[in-house]
């Protein structure tokens, strides 16, 4: 498990529109990974929407944000024009990345057990640093939290 101070484990993965992120490369700018189960449903949309709505105030205060999940690439790309999103989501097929995040989870919904990603968010410092983690998000409301923190480093 990850926790405030550790050096986020790096990463290089394909994002929407085609193109490769490695979080490594975007210092030092702050980093908001934002971790989510899947595209187009309502939680995942409404954390989309509101990351995408500060996405400007993010930016101004030096913060890259982006969204994880286990989509493919062409089903980011339709989640992004459907919802006119503003933020980068990247593709982790594999789970590597949400395993070493921790956010890799068993799941028990109506008594059925299965693996999912667990809502979360780490914010990663100008140093590669995790200064602070978000788990069991709610999504209404949660980016301005986030926002709160990046301005507040």
């Amino acid at each position: 498990m990850l926790s405030t101070g550790d050096l986020a484990p790096d990463f290089t993965l394909p994002r929407d529109g085609g193109d490769m992120v490695t979080l490594s490369a975007l210092k030092p700018s702050q980093v908001v990974l934002y971790f989510y189960p899947r595209d187009d449903t309502p939680g995942c949309t409404t954390e989309a929407l509101e990351f995408t709505a500060l996405a400007a105030e993010f930016e101004a205060a030096g913060a890259k944000v982006i969204g994880i999940s286990k989509d493919t690439v062409a089903k980011h790309d339709k989640f992004v024009a459907k919802h006119d999103l503003g933020v980068m989501l990247v593709s982790d097929a594999e789970s590597d990345v949400c395993e070493r995040y921790g956010v890799w989870v068993e799941k028990n919904m109506y008594g059925k057990k299965s693996m999912g990603i667990e809502r979360a968010t780490y914010l990663v410092d100008a140093e590669g640093r995790i200064s602070h983690i978000w788990c069991k998000v709610k999504a209404k409301g949660h980016a301005a939290e986030v926002l709160d923190a990046v301005r507040a480093e």
